[in-house]
């Protein structure tokens, strides 16, 4: 058994532990369909590691919060609907990030630094789709507490671009070209398990606190996420503020090593 597998089991015990208890003092569900649409803006800061091909038999690395670090568009939300204890999960992610930065030297080459005197100028642009889909069944649904759990599967699908030009030829040290353009893309899906739902408080239970985690693995070697905030509740629906943190881990020979998403997230939910 290696050391990811027993991660996901071991997250997988303490969630059903956690959850174990509430299912006894759960109520009865409603068997008539009821709705959840949210939308919400993430600002994420983008870490991870790319390897980009760069020349025969050279490469340029760069991690994703050296250039990184612009929104260029984004769409996010989910959609829920349950019918009793079963209930049905999505998740949509697409951010479009993009940076630049002059006279850097926060790169490497075939995993060395750059020469003394040497420094580049780098344009980078990254897109993605994160894609969640998930079953859910209800654990407790009282006055102060919502639980559920869910499985299912996450997909992602990213595309990441690098030009640069370096101030001077790095001939006597590789055989990277002084001025050039590279792209990587990978798509994965991954099973999941996780659990989520909120805490109520307040004389009334309109103020709520929202968490979710989930971790999986797949085709990435590992995926994990959490999220949790604050959020209130009027009749039509909810107002919220979560901090999300997205995490992949892929396999040791990949060009894209690792990527995450960590950062806060406001937004707005509707129930019918």
């Amino acid at each position: 058994m290696n050391i990811n597998t027993r991660r996901i089991l071991g997250a997988a015990s303490i969630a059903i532990a956690t959850a174990t208890p509430m299912a006894a003092s759960a109520q009865a569900m409603s068997d008539k369909w009821t709705f959840q649409a949210s939308i919400y803006g993430w600002l994420p800061e983008i870490g991870g590691k790319t390897t980009f091909p760069a020349g025969t038999g050279s490469s340029i690395n760069v991690t994703g919060e050296e250039i990184l670090d612009s929104l260029k568009f984004t769409f996010m939300g989910t959609f829920e609907a349950h019918k009793g204890r079963w209930g049905l999960f999505t998740d949509l992610i697409y951010p479009d990030v993009g940076g630049s930065k002059s006279g850097t030297r926060d790169i490497t080459v075939d995993g060395h630094p750059l020469p003394v005197g040497v420094s580049a100028n780098a344009q980078s642009d990254m897109k993605s789709v994160v894609w969640t889909l998930a079953g859910t069944y209800t654990l407790a649904a009282r006055p102060d507490v919502y639980a559920e759990v869910l499985a299912g599967a996450r997909m992602l699908d990213i595309k990441q671009t690098l030009g640069w030009q370096f101030s001077a030829d790095l001939d006597d040290v590789s055989r990277v070209d002084r001025t050039g353009n590279a792209e990587v893309s990978k798509t994965v899906t991954d099973g999941i398990i996780g659990v989520k739902g909120r805490f109520m408080f307040g004389d009334d239970r309109k103020w709520f606190v929202p968490y979710y985690v989930d971790i999986g693995t797949g085709q990435s070697d590992l995926t994990w996420q959490a999220v949790g905030g604050l959020g209130y509740k009027f009749g039509w629906g909810q107002v919220f503020g979560v901090w999300r943190y997205l995490d992949y881990t892929f396999k040791s020979d990949a060009k894209i090593e690792d990527v995450n998403f960590n950062g806060p997230a406001i937004g707005v939910a509707f129930n019918w």
